[in-house]
Formats: structure tokens, sequence, C-alpha cells
């Protein structure tokens, strides 16, 4: 992308912010509005491709993902003869999704780009997203995505995120350490039964290290927690409403103050996922799209990785996240047609299986399941089965983390001061909450505008 900023004007209406500070912030302003078409990113379709319509992609996927998503690119572009691809690495999603900003003010922005389930709602409720429906047959998309996941992108009738690298939390286990443990050999049914199980897992030693029962992730860490807030009766809001700092969230995270504090059997780590395929800690609740990096590294450490559901509380719970495409509304429309071309690709069962095998994320396309790539993956590693399987219990995540600027990172700070700071789970969560409510007075009305 350009480095340098080109002025815009500041339009009738606001897109909300995405939490990277007053400078974003004041940029999101601009981008829904500003008026006139924008450029591409620089680059080039390579001679060999000749006079292509070259399509932008900005992805958030780097080392196993980077790689199988570039393997999937290179098979389109040599597939046909009208459209290059052209795939740019911008970072985590919280970075994408900023230079998505600055480019949308600059005049300069891809025609695909990685959201994620946080980050595409800031670009609907700015009406910078365009929707897939012109260019992308309804019903096609009806019949080929996983209806769950596509109706998490459709608002006021139309689609304006597409599922592509979706996935749901597991629950992560080292079975080499269960059975050495004499614990059963499958994920615990409850949280309670886990921690029966950690007085013998605990006393484990690797390398002379002694196993920890669990880490918590330091960034991002809101995501897992979503799903214990629910786990214990709780929530981090209902509708609009914040809920955070009473009941069932309260007491999820007191659960885990305990483990880390009291027992000291827990802690927070910058890569838990890390620290699983190193055996520092026996379970970990993670994306589904570790799945294929913690199966490689058990198998270079010498170890069985088991998964299964999340274990429940007092009642069961488990979100959706990852990432989706998304269009922005002031793209050419032959880019657009290009880029929906692309997607098709994507779509097609053999590739859509290919992507989940190579990768570990959730087939987003059902009939992906039948191909024999995937088909045999899931008959010779369970593993690969379980977020299939989980998939019809998910649910999306609470209003306010999903639609409130800066929100996930309010409730992951907050969960920071509890595992690290040993703050109690009702102050860290009071303080988070007054934060959150001021938000949500703040964009209330736009966000209910669009829904």
């Amino acid at each position: 992308m350009s480095p340098v900023l080109r002025s815009a004007s500041v339009g009738r209406r606001a897109l909300l912010g995405l939490g990277a500070g007053a400078a974003a912030s004041a940029l999101l302003t601009a981008c829904g509005s500003t008026s006139g078409t924008v450029a591409q990113p620089a680059g080039a379709v390579p001679a060999r491709y000749g006079r292509r319509t070259r399509v932008v992609l900005w992805s958030t996927f780097a080392d196993v993902p980077g790689k199988a998503l570039q393997t999937l690119v290179d098979r389109f572009n040599a597939g046909q003869r009208d459209i290059y691809v052209d795939v740019q690495f911008q970072g985590s999603y919280d970075e994408c999704a900023q230079k998505a900003v600055v480019g949308l003010v600059a005049g300069q922005v891809p025609d695909l780009c990685v959201l994620s389930d946080v980050k595409w709602y800031k670009f609907y409720f700015g009406d910078a997203l365009e929707s897939w429906d012109d260019y992308l047959d309804p019903a096609w998309m009806d019949r080929t995505y996983q209806p769950r996941l596509l109706k998490e992108g459709r608002l006021k009738g139309h689609t304006w995120w597409l599922p592509l690298a979706r996935s749901t939390p597991l629950f992560y286990y080292n079975r080499t350490l269960f059975r050495k443990a004499g614990v059963p050999d499958r994920a615990p049914r409850t949280w309670d039964e886990l921690y029966e199980w950690s007085k013998d897992i605990t006393k484990l030693e690797v390398k002379g290290k002694r196993v920890a029962l669990e880490a918590y992730q330091k960034i991002d860490g809101d995501w897992m927690f979503q799903c214990s807030a629910w786990q214990w009766g709780g929530a981090y809001s209902d509708g609009l409403d914040v809920t955070i700092d009473h009941g069932g969230a309260v007491a999820a995270a007191e659960w885990q103050r305990r483990l880390v504090h009291r027992d000291k059997i827990a802690y927070m780590a910058d890569s838990p996922q890390n620290d699983l395929a190193n055996q520092l800690i026996a379970t970990h609740v993670n994306s589904t799209g570790g799945l294929k990096m913690l199966t490689e590294a058990a198998k270079a450490g010498g170890w069985e990785l088991g998964t299964g559901f999340l274990p429940r509380q007092e009642e069961f719970g488990v979100t959706t996240g990852g990432g989706g495409l998304g269009m922005f509304r002031r793209t050419p429309r032959e880019r657009k047609q290009a880029a929906a071309e692309f997607v098709r690709f994507l779509a097609r069962p053999e590739n859509a299986a290919q992507w989940s095998v190579d990768t570990g994320y959730m087939p987003v396309v059902p009939a992906a399941t039948k191909t024999p790539v995937l088909a045999r993956l899931m008959k010779d590693d369970p593993n690969v089965h379980t977020a299939v399987k989980q998939l019809p219990l998910t649910r999306k995540g609470d209003q306010v983390r999903m639609m409130v600027p800066n929100a996930n990172v309010q409730i992951y700070t907050g969960l920071q001061n509890v595992w690290s700071a040993d703050v109690p789970a009702e102050k860290a969560f009071a303080a988070v909450a007054e934060r959150l409510r001021k938000n949500v007075d703040r964009h209330r009305d736009s966000i209910e505008e669009h829904l």
C-alpha cells in the first residue's frame, strides 16, 4: 500500500473504530462515506500471465495457512486466462483491518480482504462493504456454504462477509501425558472433572519441567473466554446491554484466577499453542486453525494429540470465530466481478477440502467433507472430525464483543489483570464494563440502524 495518505473529507456517518487508538478511529470516520473509486495497492501482473485483470487479496495468513492459500491461488492463476490474483500478506487480523482503514481514506485498497469475525462489522456499520449478492447468486451461496456460518455474514437480507478460515475453539490435550497420569484418555465432560484429573496430571515432568494444566492466551484471550462465560451461565452482554461484570462471567474468571494464583497449575502465555506443542502444558482451548501445527508438533515431539468438545460447567458453550472475505464498496465493478470468480473457485468442494486439510480450519463448504482427500483424513484422524461434529452446537459471540469498537481489547485487557496481576474478577470486570457501557452509548444508534 502507498505510504502516502491522501486527504479525505469526513462524510455524514462515522465508521465505528477498530480499537487501534485515536488515529485509527479518526481515519474510520471518513472511510465509509468518501466518494469515488479506489486504486489498487502497488503491484503488477507478471508478464507470463499477459494482460489479465489483477485482483489483490489482502491476507492475514502466514506460515502453514499462508502457504496453503498461495497454493490455491497458484492453481487458480494457472487454470484460466482472464484473472491474476495477487496475495499480499498484511499481518494479523487487527493489522490488516487497520491498513484497510488507512487505504479507504487514501483511496487505495485491495479487491478482497480477509476480515475477522469481529472486524468485518466495523466496515459494515460504516457502509464501506459491498454486498456479495450482486456478484454471487444468493441461491448459489445458500446451497454452497455451511448455513450456520453463511448466516453470520448476513444482515438486512444481504451477505456482506463470506466464510473462509472459520474456526471454533476445541479442547486440545496431550494423550500421552493423560495416559501417564492414569486419567481417562478423552476430553473431560466438565471443568470440575478436569480439575480432579489435574492432581495427577500436574505431578508429571517433561524434560525436568513440571507440567502445568493449561495456559491462557495473553492477546485475544477474550475469544476463548467467551465460551467460559457461557459455560458458567453468564455472558459478555445481553444484546447491547453489558453483563460481563456479574454472574457467570465473573465466576468463570474467578475459577481461572484460582488455578493461576492459588493452585499454581495454570498461567498466562504469549503462545499457549507453542507451550502445548512443547509439553509445558497438558491441555489448551484453542482454535481449530491450530490443528495442523499441533498435529505436526506432536508427531515431531513423540507424543499423541487428542481433541474433544469443550467441557461444560453449568451449561455447554462454544463460539465461532476466524476470518472471512469482504469486498469494499468503492472498488471498481470489473475488479469485484473478477474477485467473485476467485471466490467461486475457492468454494469448489475439492478446493475447500484441500484448504481444510492443509490448515485445520473447518470445512465451510459441506460438500468438501465428501471429497476423497477430506473424507479420508476425517476417517484416519478423528481430531479433524471433532470441529465438524461440534459445529451444530456453536453460536456467534455476544453482540458487545462482536460489534462495539475496541470491546475485544478491553475484555482481554481485563482478563490479563485477572491472570497476571491477581485482580479479583469482579473488580477487573467492573472496570471493563464501565468502558464498554460508554462505548455502547456512543455507538448504539449506528449499530441498531444496521441490524
